[in-house]
């Protein structure tokens, strides 16, 4: 699987721009600022329909335009796909594929898969627990796109139960003797009406809870042995990098899981249902949804003790590294063939040890895409490659910019 062309509209820095792409490795070289990024930005969004940067699409429109177009030929096993995708904040994206329009825009995903590591990947290791919820459930995605609709449910059903907790608080909380503005019933009924229905919202947030974690759990069971090697093979050491799901549910559930336990879907709708029944005085008090996937976290760690907080600067590079480079291993062996592999601006803050041993791993891979202010940042262990010479929006090939 490899990109053979790239075009942009109004996206980001660019008015127009058509590039010509081919397997191996490419580079595009260009101080900070000249829009490298914005380039593996687009291929990026391609595939997983977001972006690496930002949360919202707005930023990704060029100033002074409406909408922005992004379309790229992706070839694999031989047969061309035209992926077309027209961004336009506050509205509704619109897609096609082979030029022909889809009812979702989600229908695209698995057209082109990529893994991309940035800088903003320190996060994973470094950050909150959301920056490797999204890791883990955009990895989901990749490796099976059908999940984005479950993530999407999922979502709604916590957006609309948070909604109930907030709006029935008044009718909720023990001892209240208050209604809503909007309810005249008689306070024991509008209460046994609020709970009748956060009960009906627990089932809905079990149901597709169950799925969505199950389908993390599972993830995360074929990642691990990944995980272990990659870590090893960037750091050139043996530290037992490691990964361990922390969940949201009740104590003892949650150890199981932690312990790399999977069990069935209605075993874990279950034990979500059980869960949220012992804590809901306080979602009552507190008017959020404290149990489910968007609660948990992912535990990396090194031997015994956690990489955040006590792994250094060169062993939490080397985590987020292993997390992307197992991602990527996991893709190839499942999918049987490579995602488009993308290296945004990373070498430049690797050691030279680092550096050398990266390039060595993906110098085998079917297309890698590299950014870098310098030439000098990429490793002479990837070989010959095609180079692009990026300048205020302007992408030209290095010999043409050069003469």
């Amino acid at each position: 699987m490899y990109v053979r062309h790239l075009s942009l509209g109004s996206f980001r820095s660019y008015e127009t721009a058509e590039l010509p792409l081919g397997p191996g490795v490419t580079t595009f070289e260009g101080l900070n600022g000249q829009g490298k990024t914005n380039l593996v930005e687009a291929i990026g969004y391609l595939a997983t329909l977001g972006s690496h940067r930002v949360a919202q699409d707005a930023p990704l429109v060029r100033h002074g335009a409406e909408q922005a177009i992004v379309r790229g030929v992706v070839v694999r096993d031989g047969r061309e796909t035209l992926i077309e995708l027209e961004i336009t904040p506050g509205r509704a994206n619109r897609a096609k594929l082979n030029r022909s329009p889809v009812t979702r825009t989600r229908e695209v995903l698995g057209s082109l898969r990529t893994v991309l590591f940035a800088p903003e990947d320190l996060a994973l290791v470094k950050g909150d627990p959301s920056e490797r919820r999204r890791f883990l459930d955009d990895l989901l995605v990749q490796r099976q796109p059908r999940w984005a609709g479950v993530r999407g449910d999922y979502d709604k059903v916590v957006k609309q139960r948070n909604a109930l907790l907030k709006s029935a608080a008044p009718v909720l909380r023990k001892g209240s003797r208050r209604r809503s503005a909007y309810d005249q019933a008689p306070v024991e009924d509008s209460r046994a009406s609020a709970l009748h229905t956060l009960d009906v919202w627990d089932q809905h947030l079990a149901q597709v809870g169950s799925s969505l974690l199950y389908a993390r759990l599972r993830l995360l069971r074929d990642l691990g042995p990944y995980l272990a090697q990659a870590y090893d093979e960037v750091s050139a050491g043996q530290s037992d990098a490691r990964v361990t799901y922390r969940s949201s549910l009740h104590e003892e559930a949650a150890a199981r899981l932690a312990e790399g336990e999977v069990p069935e879907i209605p075993e874990l709708a279950e034990l979500i249902v059980d869960s949220l029944a012992r804590v809901r005085d306080q979602e009552v008090e507190r008017g959020i949804t404290l149990v489910g996937p968007h609660r948990d976290d992912l535990v990396l760690g090194l031997g015994d003790l956690p990489a955040k907080g006590y792994a250094s600067h060169g062993e939490s590079w080397s985590f987020a590294l292993g997390l992307r480079l197992a991602a990527f291993q996991l893709l190839r062996t499942d999918l049987r063939e490579d995602p488009v592999l993308i290296l945004d601006d990373v070498f430049a803050e690797l050691d030279a040890g680092r550096r050398s041993r990266l390039a060595r791993l993906v110098a085998d891979c079917e297309q890698v895409l590299i950014t870098a202010a310098v030439g000098d940042d990429i490793p002479s262990e990837l070989g010959e490659s095609a180079r692009f010479h990026v300048k205020r929006g302007e992408v030209n090939p290095v010999e043409q910019a050069a003469s």
